[in-house]
């Protein structure tokens, strides 16, 4: 049997705050060195990826974890800094200097590192070696609350968090 790169068969919605995974500090203990990871925020990252992917192992039982190839999507909805606002009566009013996209910290890389490890951690796939293609991998800033446009992005949230897509490119499970 084989599926189309077009054909999802996972779709995971985690609001959370998306951490990067991969920045680490080595401290001395006991004449041996313990790596710490330097982001107090990648632990309950991977937590809300792994609670999404593994109650969507519990709603889809038997499929799982996926061995074939894989084409993945993760569209990270990274808070925009208060900075960008205005002050005031303008409180809830984007500046118009401020940047369309999130440009600085977190790494968009070290952002998938720790969410595949995460889905890898939950059981939805073997190993994240099974990821060959990225469709999207972004960084998008959330969307406002007032935010109603008709071209709206179904991957981008109303929330810090990800949009994470999973499509097979070959079955083998």
């Amino acid at each position: 049997m084989k599926l189309t790169a077009d054909e999802a068969i996972v779709r995971l919605e985690v609001p959370g705050r998306p951490a990067p995974q991969g920045s680490k500090k080595g401290f001395a203990r006991g004449g041996k060195v313990a790596m710490v990871e330097m982001s107090r925020h990648v632990k309950p990252w991977r937590e809300d990826v792994r609670t999404a992917a593994e109650k969507w192992i519990a709603d889809h039982p038997g499929l799982y974890p996926i061995q074939g190839a894989l084409s993945v999507d993760m569209v990270f909805s990274i808070a925009r800094p208060k900075g960008h606002f205005g002050t005031g009566r303008n409180a809830g009013v984007l500046k118009p200097s401020a940047p369309a996209y999130p440009t600085g910290a977190p790494d968009l890389s070290k952002l998938a590192r720790s969410t595949e490890d995460a889905i890898t951690s939950a059981g939805l796939w073997s190993d994240d070696s099974r990821v060959v293609h990225y469709g999207r991998l972004e960084k998008q800033y959330v969307i406002g609350p007032d935010d109603a446009s008709p071209l709206f992005d179904p991957y981008v949230m109303r929330v810090p968090g990800a949009v994470i897509v999973i499509r097979t490119l070959e079955v083998a499970w």
